[in-house]
């Protein structure tokens, strides 16, 4: 303790200095636009560097992973190909995925998750694409084998957004088999399922019927992979399931995901808000 008092009173015009630097840039930061907006972005770039050089040096350890993963992928699309006929076709049992790469509606860029949550309440993704790559903010995040999340905000060469293991959003969801769509909501709890709702109890469930995208949105196309049902119950004097879905995605070991634009989507908006905007006119 003494030698500390020591320390102190030798070296306290330095320490009031530093006080004092530091009183004055938060108040700089907190009371300019400017200033704050330029520190943010500064500090935004720096942490997404930071994530960008950490998960290299974690995809090296994943390589032999990721080439099982690429082997995967590209036995599957070749599994398509076989899907079309001799003049181009696709043949009536040929998947969605199929149909969806070939669907000029939509474009796929690939991206590498650099930062990615599944521990907390709230979970967000760190890419490292960005406005540069044609990444905008309401983008579709798609996995190899289901649906991952959306983008909320863009720097230039980086993309955050929101995981479906975040309470903050839901995704139009329907049963494949049936058509009857919901709300995908994640309850916080297991990192590998999320609850279903607005699922009618009139409706035939079974144990792992499978759940895909409802289309009923500007940002996943139709029938992408979400996941398939756990289990389900049927709560008394309500009109709808209970439902929990085992998500397809294994959001601690996804590493390479695709961000898909919907090339039609400002024009979808603007066709909606007028109207909207008409029907409180008369």
């Amino acid at each position: 303790m003494r030698s500390l008092l020591r320390f102190l009173v030798r070296n306290y015009a330095f320490l009031l200095f530093l006080l004092l630097e530091a009183v004055s840039l938060v108040m700089v930061f907190s009371y300019n636009s400017f200033q704050r907006s330029r520190f943010l972005n500064s500090a935004n770039f720096v942490t997404a560097g930071l994530y960008n050089t950490t998960s290299s040096v974690l995809q090296y350890f994943e390589l032999a992973k990721v080439n099982e993963q690429l082997a995967e992928e590209n036995a599957y699309l070749r599994t398509q190909i076989e899907s079309f006929d001799a003049e181009g076709q696709m043949l009536p049992e040929t998947s969605v995925l199929a149909q969806q790469i070939t669907d000029t509606t939509f474009v796929f860029r690939s991206a590498k998750i650099i930062n990615n949550s599944t521990n907390k309440q709230q979970n967000y993704i760190t890419l490292d694409k960005g406005v540069k790559d044609g990444i905008q903010p309401d983008q579709g995040i798609l996995a190899p084998n289901g649906v991952v999340g959306v983008v909320t905000s863009v720097s230039n060469s980086y993309a955050a957004g929101l995981s479906l293991l975040n309470p903050r959003w839901s995704i139009s969801a329907k049963l494949k088999n049936s058509g009857y769509y919901g709300s995908l909501h994640w309850n916080g709890e297991n990192y590998r399922q999320a609850d279903l709702q607005e699922i009618p109890i009139h409706v035939n469930l079974a144990i792992g019927d499978t759940i895909v995208t409802s289309g009923y949105s500007s940002i996943f196309p139709e029938g992408l992979l979400i996941g398939t049902i756990f289990s389900f119950d049927q709560p008394q004097g309500e009109n709808y399931y209970n439902i929990t879905v085992q998500l397809a995605v294994d959001f601690k070991t996804i590493r390479h995901v695709h961000v898909i634009e919907n090339i039609t989507k400002q024009e979808l908006t603007d066709l909606e808000e007028k109207v909207v905007d008409g029907a409180g006119t008369n």
